[in-house]
C-alpha cells in the first residue's frame, strides 16, 4: 500500500506549491507565505466559515464585498447588523447561517480576547480546538482549518476530498477523526507540510478523483489507486 510521505512525493511533484491559504495583502490576493498580522489571520477564519459547502470562488466574492461594504474587522463584524452581513456574503450561500457565525465568533473574540485574535491562538491545540468547536458554527473541519491556517499549529485537515481519496487508496476513511489520526501519525509534525498536503488533496479531487466518474489518466497517484470507480 503506498504510504502518505511517498502519495505526497508524487502530489507535490505533478501538481507543484499550491501555496494556501491565501490572503488579500494590498488588495491583491497572494497565495505565497499565510497570514501574518491579526486581520489576515481574521480573514482566514472568516474563509473557513464562509467556505462550508461552497466553491472558494463564491468565498473570493464574498470577502471582497465584506471589504467594500466596510464590515471586515472583527470590530465591524461583531457590531454589524445580520442583514448588513447577510448583503455582504450572499455569494458565499447559506448566508444567513454564516452571518450568524460570523458575528458570533467575532463578539467571542472581541468579548474574551479585547479583539487580539493572537491571544486566543497562543492556547495549546487541544484548548484552542475545544474552544472553536464551542462556537455555533464551527465544525472539526472548520476549527482544524483555523488551527492549521490562522494560527499556524499543525492539526491536519480532513474534508470529503481527503475521505474519497483515502477510501481509493485503501486508507482509513471511516471517520473524521480515523483519517485525521492516519495522517498525523504517519507524517513529521509539521504545519507547512499538513497545509500543502492538505491542498494538493483538494487539487487531486477536484483535478482527477472526482466522485462519480474519477479521470484517472494522468492522475499522479493512479498505480496505486485500488478503487478508482468506488465514489
Amino acid at each position: 500500500m503506498l504510504k502518505p510521505t511517498q502519495a505526497y512525493c508524487l502530489l507535490l511533484k505533478s501538481f507543484g506549491p499550491q501555496g494556501w491559504w491565501p490572503v488579500t495583502r494590498n488588495g491583491i490576493t497572494e497565495h505565497r507565505g499565510g497570514p501574518k498580522s491579526e486581520g489576515e489571520k481574521w480573514e482566514v477564519v472568516v474563509g473557513a466559515i464562509l467556505t462550508q459547502n461552497t466553491a472558494w470562488t463564491n468565498v473570493e466574492k464574498a470577502l471582497a464585498e465584506m471589504r467594500k461594504q466596510n464590515s471586515w474587522s472583527i470590530e465591524s463584524v461583531a457590531t454589524a447588523t445580520e442583514k448588513k452581513l447577510e448583503k455582504a456574503i450572499r455569494s458565499a450561500g447559506y448566508f444567513r447561517q454564516k452571518a450568524k457565525y460570523l458575528k458570533e465568533t467575532a463578539k467571542y473574540i472581541q468579548k474574551n480576547y479585547g479583539s487580539k485574535i493572537e491571544k486566543m491562538f497562543s492556547q495549546p491545540i487541544g484548548a484552542l480546538r475545544y474552544e472553536l468547536l464551542s462556537l455555533k458554527g464551527i465544525g472539526p473541519e472548520t476549527a482544524d482549518s483555523i488551527i492549521l491556517y490562522s494560527a499556524n499549529k499543525p492539526r491536519f485537515v480532513v474534508d470529503a476530498y481527503t475521505r474519497r481519496i483515502c477510501g481509493r487508496l485503501g486508507w482509513p476513511h471511516s471517520t473524521y477523526k480515523e483519517t485525521q489520526e492516519f495522517f498525523e501519525s504517519n507524517l513529521p509534525e509539521e504545519v507547512k507540510l499538513y497545509q500543502e498536503y492538505h491542498a494538493l488533496l483538494v487539487k487531486l479531487a477536484k483535478r482527477h478523483c472526482l466522485k462519480r466518474e474519477p479521470l484517472c489518466e494522468n492522475c499522479p497517484l493512479e498505480k496505486n489507486c485500488s478503487r478508482p470507480n468506488d465514489a
